[in-house]
């Protein structure tokens, strides 16, 4: 039996998110039209749109790369952090030990090391991946130790009752509690890989978004600009809801334990 009083689902998931975006379409360009601001300062979406129909094919090439260097980055951070908060979580001793270094670690201005990249790995798109990986890498790392060492002690005294060996324990329990959380980072860790390899480019403005918005800025192209980051906030959303579709699928049960 459903409840009349909730709302379509589809609208919920499609017509909402849609109906937000084209709010805020409508904000902006009310405030341009309004205010009279130049194209300069704040173009219009109309302004945008001129902009990216005169070169698409060169704005989608170049958001292909800035694509998949914030794809090989957010993969090799996700395995990475994965694997390393496994090994931590593994002993209460060496997670002890080793977090405030990585609090530390993590605490670095990621900004702050995109010269030295440069100087250690070359003017090459593995510095931006390397970007990529250091700005998401922690959010994961954190996300996943959290959600390890937050199994309900009843779980776990359960586990042993049965018999069950640390990575039965580890597989069938700690592993599936900590999966919404290992999420939270996920979902966060996206925006952030992709402003990595955003960093990277403009450090080195050859290849990708990061170089359209850096040669828009000094040509003053400022319509060009806003098209690459319009490219940039959908893939941003795209690789957000990729990770939420995912987290559907393997945890459909964090849903209904929540509120």
């Amino acid at each position: 039996m459903t409840d009349s009083s909730r709302p379509p689902q589809r609208w919920t998931n499609i017509g909402l998110p849609t109906l937000g975006t084209v709010l805020i379409i409508g904000l902006w360009w009310g405030i341009t039209r309004i205010l009279g601001v130049e194209p300069f300062y704040l173009p219009a979406p109309p302004d945008v749109v001129d902009a990216f129909s005169r070169q698409p094919t060169y704005l989608f090439e170049q958001a292909g790369i800035t694509f998949l260097e914030t794809t090989i980055g957010f993969g090799i951070a996700t395995v990475g952090a994965i694997l390393l908060a496994v090994l931590l979580a593994a002993s209460r001793t060496v997670e002890r030990m080793t977090f405030p270094a990585i609090a530390g670690i993590n605490a670095v201005p990621k900004v702050a090391l995109a010269p030295l990249l440069m100087v250690w790995v070359g003017l090459n798109p593995q510095a931006k991946v390397l970007m990529a990986i250091m700005l998401c890498f922690f959010p994961i790392l954190v996300a996943t130790m959290t959600g390890l060492s937050s199994t309900p002690a009843d779980l776990g005294e359960m586990a042993r009752s049965l018999s069950a060996s640390w990575w039965q324990t580890f597989i069938r329990v700690r592993l599936p509690w900590a999966l919404p959380q290992i999420f939270i980072g996920l979902k966060v860790a996206t925006s952030l890989s992709i402003i990595g390899a955003i960093i990277g480019e403009l450090q080195h403005p050859e290849l990708g978004l990061g170089s359209v918005i850096s040669s828009s800025g000094l040509s003053a192209d400022t319509p060009m600009a806003f098209a690459a980051l319009t490219l940039l906030a959908v893939m941003g959303a795209a690789l957000f809801y990729s990770m939420v579709a995912l987290e559907r699928v393997l945890v459909p049960w964090a849903r209904a334990i929540s509120s």
